[in-house]
């Protein structure tokens, strides 16, 4: 008897819909994943120390295990305290400030010297005791009286004129107008709380003037951006990125997204310009043809783009952007990433000895191609390899960061002939958080002009800092300086040159000699 012969279904199709599953599945993990460092992840990139005691918020909690072997007893040893700054007052109570900090004497009176016996007792010294105090926020009303005087042969009385004032029928000091631009974007305090804070101290002023007064000042500084954005194009080595910013409305209840690009330059001086769009075109109209050198910047497609046109200039790219694709893969691949980390590591490291011993840049580069150069050759070589195993998919992290450094070997590899270029734009990351953290405080720009003047005061304020210099002195000085310094030099009262020129004897305001 014959049997019939029955078709059953082929597993092909299964295993091809379980490995889009599969797929399907890693990819949604690594999207969890993702939105659990950005909550209770680590911000800083230095690798964290392992400790057995420490618990991750990522993930399942480890389950405690006894240590095995001998137990070692740890002691604790208490180290001597840092060494204070030499410019901090010197005291017993531990309180150390400098001499910008005022100092109020309060003298006190011994009760034994109001006594019946006072006579008895003699002073024969003083004890100094410091307390640190703090006044809530202190407006003053600077009261010019101006005499009014007459000719004896002439009956017209006659006054004299008014002290100079930043802006004209303005009823504020340039103290305030300083003090609104150090607090708004320094500490990133918005006027509608420093406007609440004028009512709690008994001032009447409306929102709307303050926002009046603050634009009319940055106005008055965009000339010295403009000065220093054309030092900042000079440079032979030029650090830029983007970061968004919402300006303008886009229609009712929505905002306008706009980036700021900042660019770094190599004499620590930073400019913030402004667009509507992440594009190309901004890069052009920001560069044009003034800048010639070596461009470093992330892996943003933009930037290559704008330089294959441009043959004058040098395109470096960030180690520190490739190595934030292979932690990315950390997860589904450890020991892989464990490798490649370690190998940028010594990069750093190298980079650390380098600075370390002050090398000029002769020395810098054949140090550079004698250490760095063969590590970062054995490096492109494992991520080659890497490939060619075939192991993984498409969509794999891991093969995505082989991809990304790869398809960047040649501007990962400028740092090598060039000294002066640094491996990384974190210089530039840090110039920058203020807009981030602006972000978080003052939310958006109203209008598009707004994030202008953002840029404006920001490329100033930041600058200040890279020099060291106090935001609030800089600008009560150059608010009063500018309208007397000829146009023509205007780029002496950029932070950096004005530190050479001013910073000595800076003007105040009238404020500071009560």
């Amino acid at each position: 008897m014959r049997m019939k012969e029955t078709s059953t279904p082929s597993a092909e199709p299964n295993l091809q819909n379980m490995k889009v599953l599969l797929e399907e599945n890693a990819a949604l993990r690594r999207r969890v994943e993702w939105f659990e460092r950005q909550f209770f992840g680590q911000k800083s990139e230095k690798r964290p120390v392992d400790h057995p005691l420490q618990h991750s918020l990522l993930g399942d909690l480890p389950v405690p295990t006894e240590p095995e072997g001998e137990q070692t007893e740890v002691t604790y040893t208490r180290g001597k305290a840092p060494k204070q700054r030499p410019e901090d007052c010197v005291n017993d109570s531990g309180l150390r400030f400098n001499d910008q900090v005022p100092v109020e004497v309060i003298e006190l009176n011994a009760p034994e010297l109001q006594g019946a016996d006072a006579d008895q007792y003699v002073v024969i010294g003083t004890k100094t005791t410091f307390r640190l105090a703090q006044r809530p926020a202190s407006y003053v009303v600077l009261r010019y009286e101006r005499p009014i005087v007459r000719r004896k042969d002439k009956p017209q009385p006659e006054s004299s004129p008014a002290p100079d004032n930043v802006l004209d029928r303005s009823l504020s000091d340039v103290s305030l107008l300083a003090g609104m631009l150090v607090d708004k974007f320094q500490f990133h305090l918005p006027l509608y709380r420093q406007h609440q804070r004028m009512v709690a101290a008994g001032v009447t002023v409306s929102r709307a003037t303050l926002t009046h007064l603050v634009k009319r000042s940055i106005d008055l500084l965009r000339p010295i951006v403009a000065a220093q954005l054309i030092s900042v194009l000079n440079s032979q080595v030029l650090a830029m990125d983007e970061t968004p910013i919402k300006a303008g409305k886009a229609g009712k209840g929505k905002m306008s997204k706009g980036w700021f690009w900042p660019l770094y330059g190599d004499q620590d001086e930073i400019v913030f310009t402004f667009s509507k769009s992440r594009g190309r075109q901004q890069i052009e109209n920001t560069l044009k043809q003034d800048f010639k050198g070596t461009l470093i910047s992330d892996g943003y497609a933009a930037y290559t783009s704008y330089i294959e046109k441009n043959k004058e200039i040098t395109h470096a790219q960030c180690w520190v952007h490739s190595r934030r694709k292979f932690i990315e893969a950390e997860t589904e691949y450890p020991d892989r990433v464990k490798e490649a980390l370690a190998m940028i590591a010594t990069l750093y490291k190298e980079e650390e000895r380098i600075e370390a011993q002050g090398l000029d840049e002769t020395s810098k580069r054949e140090r550079r191609l004698e250490k760095s150069k063969p590590v970062v050759d054995r490096f492109f070589e494992w991520c080659q390899q890497q490939l060619n195993l075939g192991d993984l998919l498409p969509s794999s992290p891991l093969r995505k960061a082989l991809n990304y450094v790869i398809s960047r070997e040649t501007e990962l590899r400028v740092f090598l002939e060039e000294p002066n270029v640094p491996l990384d734009t974190n210089h530039l990351e840090r110039a920058l958080r203020p807009i981030p953290m602006g972000r978080k405080n003052w939310l958006f720009c109203w209008t598009e002009v707004g994030a202008e003047h953002v840029g404006i005061i920001q490329s100033l304020v930041c600058t200040c800092k890279q020099h060291k210099i106090n935001p609030y002195t800089y600008l009560t000085d150059v608010l009063l300086r500018i309208n007397q310094h000829p146009a023509s030099q205007v780029e002496e009262l950029t932070p950096r040159l004005w530190k050479e020129k001013f910073a000595e004897n800076p003007l105040r305001s009238d404020l500071a000699s009560q």
